[in-house]
């Protein structure tokens, strides 16, 4: 894409997982208030109903009086056609369906295995990486043949590793994965601000902070608010609450956190862990042993007939909002996707985090997605030099880092084996003796097994 030379009016996006009804949604509000950009969203998904159920709620949105700018929706019936000429790729994609997701979150209970999320780490992680992979290998690759200078935006999980995959399979790409973790870490430091300083009004925007980590596993380790800085603000504050917790925003019980595993973190190691507390408990099982253990740490599990019954309501909000018969709610979600795009297009610059490949800015051996602060700016994407986790940090961090490593060459590979040791060697299927963490792997090997081509059962 010649970007001194690109008209703003008329930006081509293809969004691969075009049926998604929840970032699909969040992006079509967020244009519908942004002035600066105006254009076509291609709209591919192998469910098409879900696509042309898009179509038809974008293009009913940007008829709206009171859009601040023009884009039409149109439903690719192919890759190829939602990829040529695309100056931008958006992947929000859910590998596989329900019944895969109640495998990676349930069957590990029978073991006493618990997961909160189950879609970054632990048994659940890695099966939806494994399954995630040779979907990853066909987009890359079919980037590479129809739009290879395209900006390609991720924000499907497990984030690094999907990520990751992308650049394996086509090392030219210009991607990055997007996650809005640390912006829910912002809230609680907003709340320390107002309560411990006075501030009424904070503004996430004027936080620095730095930022260093794996997704979902991400530490802040230096920031300030303004002239403000805000490790004796959160010191203070985490005393306050560290015992009963506190919520940062109300929301459905199944997402619910306190905060206390993100506190307890704090006292540790002395530095801010920036993610919610069901992804933190993950990378650190003893916060997530049994449901007592996660009722006692003030979070909440979040079983797979949730989502089931949530998908249904989300369903019936489509229609209704497909049809006209219900307001399509326009409201900022709180995402910096279009800034960022707006930056790529020399529309000003934003730093904030993303996940690339560590290229040096974060200090660790491992070849690996990390995620760090960024410099956006025209046809541009710099990581931010982060420095060093945290030495404790570094000792639970460095597990997974290796894990993901493996994780990412079995799943190209289709190597089971390897796939088995990285089972093994994550923290939360440490209670297993050999036996047990045999029988669950191929447990859930053969329930996901209709997405795992290339791959031979476990020896």
């Amino acid at each position: 894409m010649e970007y001194e030379r690109k008209n703003c009016s008329d930006i081509q996006i293809c969004y691969i997982g075009g049926g998604s009804q929840g970032w699909a949604w969040k992006l079509m509000s967020d244009l519908y208030l942004e002035e600066a950009l105006s254009g076509t969203i291609r709209l591919y998904d192998i469910d098409m109903e879900a696509a042309k159920a898009n179509e038809s709620i974008g293009n009913r949105l940007f008829a709206y009086e009171g859009a601040k700018s023009k884009w039409n929706f149109v439903t690719a019936s192919s890759l190829e056609e939602g990829l040529t000429g695309a100056d931008f790729v958006i992947i929000s994609i859910l590998p596989a369906t329900f019944e895969e997701m109640r495998s990676d979150v349930h069957a590990p209970e029978e073991y006493g295995i618990y997961q909160s999320v189950g879609d970054t780490v632990g048994p659940g992680g890695l099966f939806r990486a494994l399954r995630t992979i040779p979907m990853y290998e066909v987009i890359a690759n079919a980037i590479k043949a129809y739009c290879p200078k395209a900006w390609v935006i991720n924000y499907t999980n497990p984030m690094s590793i999907c990520t990751g995959a992308l650049y394996k399979v086509f090392p030219e790409i210009k991607a990055f994965g997007c996650c809005h973790e640390v912006f829910g870490t912002q809230k609680v430091l907003l709340m320390a601000l107002k309560e411990e300083l006075g501030i009424e009004e904070p503004d996430r925007h004027k936080f620095r902070t730095n930022v260093v980590g794996i997704n979902h596993f991400t530490w802040i380790t230096e920031a300030s608010y303004q002239d403000v800085d805000l490790f004796p603000v959160y010191a203070r504050f985490v005393e306050k609450h560290d015992k009963e917790g506190i919520c940062s925003e109300v929301m459905d019980f199944h997402f619910m956190s306190k905060n206390k595993v993100k506190f307890d973190l704090f006292k540790r190691y002395g530095a801010i862990a920036a993610a919610g507390d069901r992804h933190l408990a993950e990378f650190v099982p003893e916060y997530l042993q049994n449901p007592e253990n996660v009722e006692a740490w003030g979070y909440a599990l979040t079983p797979v007939d949730y989502r089931v019954d949530n998908k249904k309501d989300l369903n019936e909000k489509s229609r209704a909002y497909a049809s006209g018969e219900t307001q399509i709610p326009i409201e900022t979600s709180g995402e910096e996707g279009v800034a960022q795009i707006k930056a790529l297009l020399g529309l000003g610059e934003i730093v904030t985090n993303v996940n690339l490949p560590n290229r040096g800015q974060l200090a660790a051996s491992h070849e690996i997605v990390v995620e760090t602060n960024a410099l956006f700016s025209r046809d541009s994407v710099k990581p931010v030099m982060a420095g060093t986790i945290p030495d404790g940090v570094s000792l639970l961090m460095g597990r997974h880092m290796q894990n993901q490593e493996m994780i990412l060459k079995a799943a190209l590979e289709r190597d089971t084996e390897l796939a088995f040791c990285a089972f093994l060697n994550d923290p939360i299927t440490a209670k297993l003796n050999l036996r047990q963490a045999r029988e669950l792997f191929s447990k859930m090997f053969e329930n996901t097994r209709a997405y795992l081509p290339g791959y031979a059962p476990l020896k």
